[in-house]
């Protein structure tokens, strides 16, 4: 039998596989992917300039979107391209993507944990967004974002929102597919403090795995289709704004959206079915 530490350093070993598969699998064509959004938008956050090259947060995601007035554009492309899982131009999905019959049309509720000592109430619609809630709880369920770090902050006026779920931590890398379609869309462009939403690029199909979390109510461009809404926090929005969010952005980009200045990971996430 092995000693102890070093059957523990097998299991290191082999998550460490695991994720790195998982975030590195189809690095040939998120290369490919990066290229088209090179072409598409400077460093794939111009949704707002240009319907912002694709990232995942559609509404948080893209680093150099718009800015305020152009808020919602902006953080249409921000969410949309939040430093790119990549944008797609597909017009259906890509990749071994969960089904949607997952969210077997029910209330999940779980948390989201930050740098150990923030804790959020989550709860996702699998009425309403079936197919993003089914990707989330999998995503959840397999672990796929412990670790992981929200890498893009908006705290303006009417533009509040954090951007997490990239698999490398930069806005770049997803789990190997990207799916569609948009469900749950306020028509309106308006999302109320507390929604979670799903980043994404200029396609319908190009949201990953990457989210955004509004922590002040916010207006977001709807003529290129807005975003996802897949659920809310319940819960824990105080201790965001305190311990993360109100320490401000330590280099913000030209749509005033950047890193958080506190570096912020993704340390636990549960998930349950409402009975």
């Amino acid at each position: 039998m092995a000693p102890k530490n070093q059957a523990r350093d097998n299991r290191e070993a082999r998550e460490r596989l695991r994720l790195y598969q998982a975030r590195q699998g189809l690095h040939d064509r998120q290369r490919r992917r990066r290229l088209r959004d090179n072409l598409v938008g400077a460093g794939v956050l111009v949704l707002v300039a240009a319907l912002a090259t694709g990232s995942q947060l559609a509404f948080a995601g893209s680093q150099d979107s718009g800015k305020k007035a152009d808020a919602s554009a902006s953080a249409s492309a921000s969410a949309t391209a939040t430093p790119t899982p990549s944008a797609s131009a597909t017009a259906s999905n890509t990749g071994d993507v969960p089904s949607k019959s997952i969210a077997k049309d029910s209330t999940w509720t779980g948390s989201l944990t930050l740098n150990k000592d923030v804790k959020l109430g989550i709860e996702l619609d699998g009425k309403k967004a079936p197919q993003a809630a089914s990707v989330e709880i999998k995503l959840i369920q397999e672990q796929f974002y412990n670790g992981t770090t929200c890498h893009r902050l908006a705290d303006s006026d009417g533009f509040e929102f954090l951007q997490c779920g990239s698999a490398n931590g930069d806005g770049t890398g997803d789990a190997g597919f990207q799916y569609g379609p948009l469900e749950n869309v306020p028509s309106d462009g308006k999302y109320e403090t507390g929604t979670i939403a799903i980043a994404r690029g200029t396609s319908a199909y190009s949201q990953t795995t990457q989210f955004f979390i509004v922590y002040g109510d916010t207006t977001l461009d709807g003529s290129t289709g807005g975003y996802t809404v897949v659920g809310k926090v319940t819960s824990g929005l105080d201790e965001l704004e305190s311990k993360i969010t109100s320490k401000g952005i330590s280099s913000a980009g030209s749509d005033g959206t950047g890193e958080p200045k506190v570096t912020t990971k993704i340390t636990g996430a549960t998930i349950k079915q409402e009975k």
